[in-house]
């Protein structure tokens, strides 16, 4: 590999940004494409598709076997609340290889004993973003669960604004449509506040707990894997 490949591909896992080493097989090609580059590139449709994946692999292009070296940011899920659906989707995330951060300020949930293993950030939202969590970014989930607009709408807002590629919400449609009104007056756009899923999850009748959270992270996979993430 090049130096200045290497470099490149460092600079974007730095970033967390995604890049895709392209590289002609039986020939001298070898070039890296950045994700803010892939909509113009000749290979578009291939890298695009391998993004979606993630995974590296040969491909034909116009009749020439090019293998695709990809490089994806960790995806990470953050959890704002420590509840009982939380406590059921984050074995389940963290099984998925998912980073899992959980954030709520209300220290009697937000316990090592409810959430073994689990990254636990006992503080508000804001003050978790601007401290201890590294910032979100477009390769981040984030799910407020609390029902408490002063826990989960900091948290929402600061998702929607760092363009997170899933962003869920627990409650009915009723209590959406308050959301809806908190948020515009914060200043969001109707496009932003409509890229939230909510009531959150796909809709496969969940009940339980458990359920709930199998809704949540079959719809987050779906989301990442149509392309989103990769927008």
């Amino acid at each position: 590999m090049r130096l200045e490949d290497l470099r490149l591909l460092n600079e974007e896992r730095s970033a967390r940004r995604a890049a895709i080493l392209v590289t002609e097989l039986g020939g001298e090609g070898r070039r890296v494409v950045r994700e803010a580059e892939i909509v113009g590139d000749p290979l578009a449709e291939h890298l695009a598709r391998a993004l979606r994946s993630g995974k590296s692999g040969l491909v034909e292009a116009d009749g020439r076997p090019v293998f695709l070296t990809v490089q994806v940011p960790p995806v990470r899920l953050v959890v704002i609340g420590a509840v009982h659906i939380s406590q059921a989707l984050c074995p389940m995330a963290a099984a998925l290889d998912l980073g899992v951060s959980v954030i709520d300020p209300r220290t009697a949930f937000a316990t090592p004993e409810r959430f073994p293993g689990i990254d636990l950030v006992a503080a508000w939202p804001d003050e978790a973003f601007s401290g201890p969590l590294p910032p979100l970014d477009r390769y981040c989930a984030l799910v407020a669960l609390t029902h408490d607009p002063k826990i989960d709408d900091p948290g929402l807002v600061a998702a929607l604004r760092a363009e997170c590629f899933y962003v869920g919400a627990l409650g009915s449609r009723k209590t959406h449509a308050a959301r809806v009104e908190r948020l515009s007056g914060a200043g969001l756009s109707a496009d932003a506040i409509g890229r939230i899923a909510a009531p959150i999850g796909l809709d496969i009748g969940a009940v339980s707990p458990a359920e709930i959270a199998v809704s949540i992270l079959a719809q987050i996979v779906a989301r990442r894997r149509s392309g989103d993430a990769a927008r």
